[in-house]
């Protein structure tokens, strides 16, 4: 049982103001594993306080300091890596393949990314007698989510660092664990004191607290679309820079000159990558609809081939997904297609045949569906996808497109030019080709509720800096 009830401020482990605990649940066994503490509004003004101190000197650091504070996080990041991943592991469920090359990794790859970046990045511009500059934007308040923890700290506090602002961090109070391991890094790795702080807490208390507070320059979230409009809400009377990363509801079409076998294989597998618990999960799969029985063939034996269980044992694929409360809304929802008439390929309600503990899913395809039922509208965020057939390509762009989303698409098609030409009128922060991903230099983000700004790589420095122009500079 972890015992992780201080907060780290100014570069010390402290106690809260108000002692207030809360458990953490290993979603795969429904049992405690860890306590953490939970904030307060005076727990972030401690915070606050410290950060806006520290960005005093970190505000103004050279080049060269910023690159020997982010080569040290990554030396002892790479040191404490399989730390990292179990506490992962532990938190929400990831099997243990999963949680180290993917979860723990993605950590890893962001501080590297960033390193790479700073080393090159011009932070100076001369527009003729004039310069223009991009200087911290200052103290910045980071909300992240529990279903890639480390990776959404790594893609925030990794660019934030290189700039030369200071920050809070609030992880989820769902999984926590992953990010006290975070910060044992930075404190090991001589991060200055009060440039990086952590306080543990819910929304409604800490991040409510962080998004309102007049010392705060701008919050970097990352969560539920609901969640994020209500961070706005309260960042709005101060003004601050807002950068959110939020829901999605993404299509994967496959058009009718792909490799059917292929691209199904590849969606389906995609999808229960991380149990479905990612925001840019190809949970939509649009198919021609004469290929439409072939495909849930194809679905349901890739769906068979599936290995559910415990996160620790070799061979197992899929985990739990990360609490009671998702359990239960994937379940509600699961039935909500069957009742609205959506033929069910694989999988159903309940757990998976012999497991009778831990929050786990059984695999589900749904075939049959129309955009307009609930399981085609709402972010189920678990192993269901849903397979709807269109008739012409025209249907299929349409289709893709007919949601309040726009995080991410995937194509599918033997044609590279035909690929291109779909893949322009996808309106999506991020679009996939036949299985390409981006690395960690590729910019991550999204259109229309699916949030603002973007972030990895060059592009993720954006929303940490502000413009100052000096006109006469050189004269």
């Amino acid at each position: 049982m972890h015992q992780y009830t201080q907060f780290y401020i100014n570069g010390q482990w402290v106690d809260p103001v108000t002692p207030r605990t809360l458990e953490v649940i290993n979603p795969a066994t429904e049992e405690a594993c860890g306590v953490i503490s939970i904030g307060s509004e005076a727990d972030v003004d401690l915070a606050v306080a410290a950060a806006r101190k520290a960005f005093e000197t970190y505000g103004y650091s050279t080049r060269q300091d910023r690159i020997d504070v982010l080569a040290s996080c990554v030396s002892v990041y790479e040191k404490r890596l399989n730390d990292v991943a179990a506490a992962i592991s532990e938190e929400m469920g990831a099997p243990k393949k999963l949680a180290v090359e993917a979860q723990a990794m993605a950590g890893f790859g962001h501080l590297q990314e960033a390193l790479r970046v700073l080393r090159e990045f011009d932070f100076e511009e001369d527009l003729g007698p004039h310069r223009v500059f991009k200087e911290p934007i200052g103290v910045c308040g980071l909300i992240t989510p529990w279903n890639w923890p480390v990776n959404q700290i790594g893609c925030k506090v990794a660019p934030a660092l290189a700039v030369g602002c200071t920050m809070i961090l609030k992880p989820s109070e769902v999984a926590p664990l992953s990010a006290y391991v975070w910060t044992q890094i930075m404190d090991e790795a001589g991060v200055p004191a009060g440039v990086f702080n952590l306080v543990n807490g819910d929304g409604p208390g800490v991040g409510t607290a962080l998004s309102q507070h007049p010392d705060v320059d701008m919050m970097s979230f990352t969560g539920s679309t609901r969640a994020g409009t209500l961070v706005a809400q309260n960042a709005a009377p101060t003004v601050k820079r807002v950068a959110q990363e939020l829901g999605g509801k993404s299509p994967n079409i496959i058009l009718d000159d792909a490799d059917l076998e292929a691209a199904v294989t590849r969606g389906v597998l995609h999808m229960y990558n991380n149990t479905g618990q990612s925001c840019n999960a190809p949970s939509r799969m649009l198919v021609p609809r004469a290929k439409l029985e072939q495909a849930e063939e194809i679905a349901k034996a890739v769906t068979a081939s599936v290995v559910v269980g415990d996160p620790q044992a070799d061979g197992t694929t899929m985990g739990p997904v990360v609490s009671e409360l998702q359990f239960n809304k994937i379940q509600a929802l699961i039935e909500k297609g069957i009742e609205e008439g959506a033929k069910l390929v694989a999988g159903g309600p309940g757990r998976p045949e012999g497991i009778d503990k831990g929050y786990f899913i059984r695999p589900t395809v749904f075939s049959n569906v129309n955009n307009e039922m609930t399981i085609a509208r709402e972010e189920i965020f678990g192993p269901v996808l849903v397979m709807i057939p269109y008739d012409s390509e025209e249907e299929a762009i349409r289709i893709g497109n007919d949601t309040p989303y726009g995080l991410a698409g995937y194509v599918q098609s033997g044609d590279i030019e035909h690929a291109r030409k779909v893949a322009a009128r996808i309106r999506a922060g991020n679009v996939h080709i036949n299985g390409a991903s981006g690395g960690f230099d590729v910019p991550f983000g999204g259109f229309k509720q699916s949030g603002n700004g973007r972030e990895w790589g060059a592009h993720g420095f954006a929303d940490f800096l502000e413009i100052k122009a000096v006109e006469g500079y050189a004269a």
